[in-house]
């Protein structure tokens, strides 16, 4: 339950912040963005996996692999239970843009020189989660559950930050 939190929050959150200046997300762009956030982090660890040797970044994909997959079906379980029908937003398409270019740069790459861009991507990745969390996505939500999973989510997705913080430091 602890991790569900987290982790629909992780997936809320990944979100580049000029694209909020267009104004406030409803529930439903909200719900768009956080599948589709999970999704791409879910992309990112799986190429991690298949590019990494190192066991302490694999370690870390896995978890990020893991931790997206279940929000991502929390997320759709929770939309069904708010009858709400996630909407695509300029917000998810230029996510998904983003998230294409960052893979294709890092798939450039490989042993010590990938661990690295990689983990660094996660760390930029989870200082803009907590960001939109606070001052974006929690504001914006405008049901109450909603709103109250993405403040749990928040506290448990700093976590994530740092690990990732950590795990970068150590290959320093």
């Amino acid at each position: 339950m602890k991790v569900r939190f987290g982790l629909i929050a992780a997936a809320c959150a990944l979100i580049a912040m000029p694209a909020f200046a267009q104004g406030k997300l409803n529930d439903a762009q909200i719900a768009h963005v956080a599948y589709t956030a999970g999704t791409l982090d879910v992309e990112a660890g799986k190429q991690a996996l298949a590019i990494s040797k190192n066991s302490d970044v694999r370690a870390f994909a896995e978890q990020m692999v893991k931790d997206h997959t279940a929000v991502n079906e929390q997320a759709l379980t929770l939309v069904k239970k708010l009858k709400v029908t996630p909407e695509d937003n300029a917000t998810s398409k230029s996510l998904a843009a983003q998230a294409a270019a960052k893979r294709a740069e890092l798939g450039k790459l490989s042993g010590a020189a990938f661990d690295k861009a990689y983990l660094a991507n996660e760390v930029a990745f989870h200082k803009t989660v907590n960001g939109a969390l606070e001052t974006t996505l929690i504001p914006s939500a405008s049901n109450a559950e909603l709103k109250t999973l993405l403040q749990t989510g928040l506290k448990l997705f700093q976590g994530h930050q740092q690990h990732a913080e950590q795990k970068a430091a150590a290959l320093k």
